[in-house]
C-alpha cells in the first residue's frame, strides 16, 4: 500500500495545540502604568499679549507707545519673566525692511519670549 499515513501527524497538530492553548495567557502580562489624572479646570489668568508695532521706517511702537530698540529690549527682558509668559503679536508694515523683522525677533527670543506671532490683515476682495 502507497499511501500516507495521517494520524500521526494529526497527533502532533493536536499536542501542538493543546499546548499553545495553555501557554498563550501564561505569555500576555499586564504592565501597571500610573497616568496622570486630567482636571476639567479652566486656566484661572490668560497670558497678557504685547503688541509690537515695527513702522516702514523702522520706528518700534510697544502697545502702542514709540520706543527704541534699547528700550524694547529692556522691556522683552521685564516681560519674559512673568507668569504666564506673555505673547508677542507683532505688527509689520508691508514696506518695513526684514532687517527690522529680524532684529526684534532676535531681541525677543534672546530675552527669553516663547510665543511670538505675526498679525497679518486678510487682503480685499
Amino acid at each position: 500500500m502507497a499511501e500516507m499515513n495521517m494520524v500521526p501527524l494529526i497527533d502532533v497538530m493536536l499536542v501542538l495545540l493543546v499546548i499553545f492553548i495553555v501557554t498563550a495567557p501564561l505569555l500576555s502580562h499586564s504592565v501597571r502604568i500610573e497616568l496622570p489624572q486630567a482636571s476639567s479646570k479652566s486656566i484661572e489668568a490668560a497670558p497678557d499679549k504685547i503688541d509690537l508695532a515695527i513702522q516702514s521706517d523702522g520706528e518700534l511702537l510697544y502697545n502702542g507707545t514709540p520706543v527704541g530698540r534699547n528700550t524694547a529690549q529692556t522691556l522683552f527682558a521685564e516681560a519674559a519673566r512673568k507668569t504666564p509668559m506673555p505673547e508677542v503679536h507683532i505688527h509689520a508694515d508691508k514696506h518695513a525692511d526684514y532687517q527690522y523683522v529680524a532684529q526684534t525677533l532676535s531681541d525677543a527670543s534672546r530675552a527669553g519670549l516663547t510665543t511670538i506671532g505675526f498679525i497679518t490683515r486678510p487682503q480685499k476682495q
